[in-house]
C-alpha cells in the first residue's frame, strides 16, 4: 500500500483538483482520509489517499472518454432500480460520515453489488474494490437499508389488499 497527499486550496482548486481526480481514476484507492485546514493564507482541504501500485487502470484505458457512465443503458431494469437505491442510500452513508460518495462506493462499486443475485457483506467482498474493510464500515447498514426500503412498500401492499406478510 502506498500513500499520496493532495492539498488544495479553498480558493483557487481547478488544476490541483483536476491533478488528485485524475489520480484517483487511475490508481486502486483503498480508503481517502479528509481534512480541512486554515491558516493566514486561507482555507485547506488535505487529502491522504491509500493506495495500491499498479491498480484500476484509467476509464480511457477501458476505451472510455471521461463522459460520465449512465448505468441505464449498462445495467437491466431490475439491476437499475437496484442501483438507483443504494446510490440513494450512499448518499446518506456519506453525509453521516462526512465524506465524498465515491468513498462510501463508488457507481462501479454499486453497479456491480446491484447485480449480485443476493445482497449479503459476504458477496459484497466478491465485488472488484470492496474489501474487508469497507464492507465492514457501510456494507452491513447499506444492507439494512436498502432491506428496510424494498419490505417497506411490499407490507403496505400486502395491508392494502387485505392479507398480513408472512411472520
Amino acid at each position: 500500500m502506498q500513500i499520496r497527499i493532495f492539498t488544495i486550496p479553498i480558493a483557487a482548486p481547478g488544476a490541483l483538483e483536476a491533478e488528485m481526480n485524475a489520480f484517483l481514476s487511475g490508481h486502486r484507492v483503498l480508503e481517502v482520509e479528509q481534512k480541512f485546514f486554515q491558516n493566514e493564507n486561507g482555507g485547506y482541504w488535505t487529502f491522504c489517499v491509500r493506495y495500491i501500485n499498479g491498480g484500476v487502470p484509467s476509464a480511457s484505458a477501458h476505451g472510455y472518454s471521461n463522459k460520465k457512465i449512465d448505468y441505464r443503458e449498462i445495467l437491466n431494469d431490475k439491476d437499475f432500480a437496484v442501483f438507483s437505491k443504494l446510490r440513494a442510500i450512499r448518499k446518506e452513508l456519506a453525509a453521516a460520515d462526512g465524506s465524498p460518495a465515491y468513498v462510501v462506493f463508488t457507481d462501479e462499486e454499486l453497479a456491480n453489488i446491484a447485480r449480485l443475485p443476493e445482497l449479503t457483506e459476504q458477496a459484497m467482498l466478491g465485488v472488484q474494490g470492496v474489501g474487508e474493510k469497507k464492507a465492514a464500515k457501510y456494507g452491513k447498514t447499506l444492507i439494512d437499508k436498502y432491506n428496510v426500503q424494498t419490505k417497506a412498500p411490499l407490507e403496505q401492499a400486502q395491508t392494502d389488499s387485505g392479507s398480513q406478510p408472512d411472520k
